[in-house]
């Protein structure tokens, strides 16, 4: 480590990006009780298992492949260049960092703490489609998007050296689009094709409410999100660097804390922005839904992720107004899209992720317009323009053409959605025998009734 100073360093970052690790682990816990408590008796263990199983799966393709595209694919589709393979060899599989080396104290955490963004990506997606995908379309659909699209996302615009940061000038700290518009556009491809769940609209197209079956359980889910959230934060920060890595720009001789640009930021900062947005997406959602519980607590997550893209440099006035602003978008957005599209999103992930990220972006072109995208030199300034096209590059090419695409594929070879009778009964139905119990209880059932 060169000196007690490098050692007491790297030793303090290693134990900061395994915290957030751990803090963030508490969103997939949150996600988990969030789509049981939304789900219907029936189909509460087959909603858990296929968020859970998408941990292995995710976990093992992210491993392989998926942190190698991070290093690979900054310079985007031969836009400056092509694929970087030699700053990308160290983090391939079989690479000295990729697994237990004593001279390397942050490969491990650093990879864990994306690793954790990229379930979070696929458990956006899995509540949307509850209650009618099969399993393995949804894990096939969990690894395109963990450890492909969103990734590839994120070199291009979440890294210090993204084709994205240095010629669109595109600005996005805490992933309102790297992470959620992408997901939101995702689920949103996918849901296209899945179509809604039976019973959803009636037969002149005007939409049913399907209420969550515990409410509790998804308002104490929600709760685990926001707390999750703040390793989220954390862990878009790099916790302390020194001047002379980014060539003494911008930070002077200080040594400090950056954001995922290397761009000076403190924690300090994004705590009243982080509260301040959350403030502001809870009382909107309170006030454009009237009092609706689910949206309340929905729209204080949207309040945070339309912030999240510049709450590194907003001030907490700002970030509480916008936070609103995205907020009001997503709930009206969401119900227009409803009722114009007959899309059944069972828990409005599509608005307080997709809606609400693509906004946020678009937002933050705007207020922080002319500031710049990184400390170093020859990269664009922050713009309205570079932030749209970065949107609808996140939201669109990466989010929702794959998910549609993909869905598209499983469609058409039977393997997107359950049988209507098995949505009908329930998805936690397991075996054969149990299958034709459940059909023939149901035939005497409804024989009874017309007897009786």
């Amino acid at each position: 480590m060169g000196n007690n100073l490098d050692a007491l360093t790297t030793i303090f970052t290693e134990f900061y990006y395994w915290v957030t690790v751990v803090m963030m682990f508490l969103i997939h816990v949150g996600f988990c009780m969030y789509e049981v408590g939304a789900s219907r008796r029936r189909n509460h263990m087959h909603t858990l298992m296929k968020n859970t199983m998408l941990i292995p799966l995710v976990t093992i393709t992210f491993f392989f492949f998926g942190w190698w595209i991070y290093f690979a694919f900054p310079n985007g589709p031969g836009i400056r260049g092509g694929i970087d393979f030699e700053a990308a060899k160290s983090y391939a599989p079989w690479a000295e960092n990729m697994g237990t080396n004593l001279q390397d104290h942050l490969t491990g955490v650093f990879w864990a703490a994306f690793l954790l963004f990229s379930w979070t990506a696929a458990s956006i997606v899995s509540g949307s489609v509850i209650e009618r995908i099969r399993s393995g379309a949804f894990w096939i659909l969990a690894v395109l998007i963990g450890s492909v699209c969103w990734i590839i996302d994120a070199a291009w615009g979440w890294h210090w050296d993204g084709w994205m940061v240095h010629i669109l000038g595109y600005h996005d700290a805490y992933a309102s689009g790297v992470i959620h518009a992408i997901a939101g556009g995702f689920a949103l491809g996918v849901l296209i094709v899945l179509g809604p769940r039976l019973g959803k609209f009636a037969a002149d197209g005007t939409p049913r409410d399907i209420p969550p079956h515990n409410p509790w359980l998804v308002t104490i889910g929600l709760f685990l999100i926001y707390t999750g959230f703040w390793g989220f934060y954390a862990a878009c920060n790099v916790p302390i660097i020194s001047p002379e890595v980014i060539d003494g720009q911008i930070t002077g001789v200080t040594w400090t804390g950056t954001n995922i640009y290397l761009a000076p930021t403190t924690l300090s900062a994004i705590t009243f922005n982080f509260l301040m947005s959350l403030s502001g997406g809870l009382l909107m959602g309170y006030m454009v839904s009237k009092g609706d519980s689910f949206w309340t607590y929905s729209g204080g997550l949207a309040g945070i992720i339309t912030a999240s893209a510049g709450n590194d440099l907003y001030h907490p006035i700002q970030a509480m107004i916008i936070g609103g602003i995205g907020v009001w978008c997503a709930y009206k957005l969401h119900f227009w899209v409803e009722r114009k599209f007959k899309i059944d999103d069972a828990v409005g992930a599509v608005a307080v992720h997709g809606y609400a990220g693509f906004i946020g972006v678009c937002i933050a072109g705007f207020v922080l317009w002319g500031v710049p995208s990184s400390p170093y030199e020859g990269y664009a300034a922050i713009n309205p323009l570079g932030q749209f096209i970065g949107a609808i590059i996140m939201f669109g090419v990466l989010g929702f053409l794959p998910g549609f695409i993909c869905a598209k594929i499983l469609n058409s070879m039977g393997m997107l959605r359950v049988p209507k009778d098995i949505e009908l009964l329930g998805l936690d139905i397991k075996g054969d025998e149990a299958y034709q119990k459940a059909v023939d209880d149901v035939k005497a059932a409804e024989k009874a009734m017309l007897n009786g």
